[in-house]
């Protein structure tokens, strides 16, 4: 993959439109968890160090094309200007009037926050109108939101067609980080696939197989895999009616020569709360009235030596059910030991996906992975082989 970034472009004095996923969690007005906006602040940083203009296009939540009061990115002015460190001008529309004044204005290390993206119906529709509407606000686009690149939308691509367009440094190791992994990885590589179904994840597990050595299968997914080998499950959350598939997976891996590593043994319980008698059993040894919770331990301990003879670790969703103890055993231990091995430089550790980084987080080991990446459903279409059109859209 070949891009442009911020170092292949001037940006003196210019106006420069930047495309951020500032989409984040909101209480009563007040942002609860700043993340995603901490992330963009290297970008809008370097373009202002470069005597650039940034204004900042951003969507937040499903307007559904309407205005919505609860969804405006007014009530995010405060924590960007709290990440930035600089004045943040909110302009109450993102093409018209209300944005024209607000970038006529600016001063020099002066920031606009232009109005909900979708508050426009044509947003999400990628109208070249209202493309052309917002690029004639700047000189220069600057896509930072790898998370929202999954969408043909005028403000990820539409855009980028009409103004000469970089990726933003966010995005940029984004694409560095993902093209180490898949695209030209260090072998052997694995790939750990959590998740509740089958189903959500085929086209997932149908490009896996071909392109990694081994791939780990956890969560309730791993219950219709073992389905798929005549195990009983009881009462675990499992497809059966997807036990054909799974088994269609498994040869498809035996004929790419990509080694599939399902639980040995399985913790499990009567019932799913916190704190519920557990016990360990092999996993074809799952008694009827009782339901797969997590991982076993022999489990895991495969799973750490796969991770030891391997050089890359693709890591998308949880070994169990890590949300209440003790059924997050398997994931900490083994994201602990993939963390330990990372910092040795014996592993490039790339993970990404809601849950996923729900999992390191509670593990405490998210910063010692390589990269992780927030974006969700742009990382698992990444991760199915697919062409994202934000970034297309950069590709020169």
């Amino acid at each position: 993959m070949a891009w442009k970034t911020l170092d292949d472009i001037d940006l003196a004095e210019k106006v420069v439109l930047v495309r951020v996923d500032i989409n984040v969690p909101v209480e009563a007005g007040r942002v609860t968890d700043a993340t995603r906006i901490e992330k963009i602040v290297p970008t809008i940083k370097d373009i202002l160090a470069k005597g650039g203009k940034p204004v900042l296009l951003a969507h937040f939540g499903r307007p559904k094309g309407e205005r919505n009061p609860d969804l405006s990115l007014a009530q995010l002015v405060p924590a960007l200007e709290t990440a930035l460190g600089a004045h943040v001008t909110f302009a109450a529309d993102c093409i018209g009037g209300p944005a024209k004044t607000a970038v006529a204005g600016m001063q020099p290390g002066e920031v606009v926050l232009l109005e909900n993206t979708r508050f426009h119906a044509g947003e999400e529709k990628n109208d070249a109108e209202l493309s052309a509407s917002m690029a004639a606000l700047g000189e220069v686009y600057v896509n930072d939101a790898f998370s929202a690149s999954h969408r043909a939308h005028s403000s990820t691509v539409g855009i980028a067609h009409v103004l000469p367009a970089v990726a933003g440094r966010l995005m940029a190791a984004e694409l560095k980080a993902l093209e180490s992994a898949l695209g030209k990885p260090e072998r052997p590589v694995v790939a750990v696939v959590g998740g509740a179904k089958v189903s959500t994840k085929l086209e997932l597990l149908g490009n896996l197989v071909s392109k990694v050595d081994h791939l780990v299968i956890g969560g309730g997914m791993a219950n219709t895999f073992l389905v798929a080998q005549k195990f009983d499950v009881g009462k675990s959350l499992a497809e059966h009616d997807m036990a054909e598939t799974a088994a269609e997976i498994l040869a498809k891996a035996e004929d790419s020569g990509c080694t599939i590593h399902l639980p040995i043994d399985v913790v499990i319980a009567q019932e799913f709360k916190a704190g519920a008698e557990s016990q360990t059993v092999p996993a074809d040894a799952c008694p009827p009235d009782a339901m797969i919770l997590d991982a076993g331990p022999e489990t895991v301990a495969a799973i750490k030596k796969v991770f030891d003879r391997s050089k890359t670790l693709i890591w998308n969703g949880p070994l169990g059910a890590f949300e209440i103890a003790p059924f997050d055993a398997a994931t900490n231990e083994a994201a602990a030991h993939a963390a330990e091995l990372t910092r040795a430089g014996k592993l490039i550790s790339v993970a990404g996906g809601g849950d996923t980084v729900a999992a390191l987080n509670k593990a405490g080991v998210a910063k010692d992975f390589s990269y992780i990446s927030t974006a969700g459903g742009a990382f698992l279409e990444w991760m199915e082989g697919k062409t994202l059109p934000g970034v297309a859209a950069l590709m020169t």
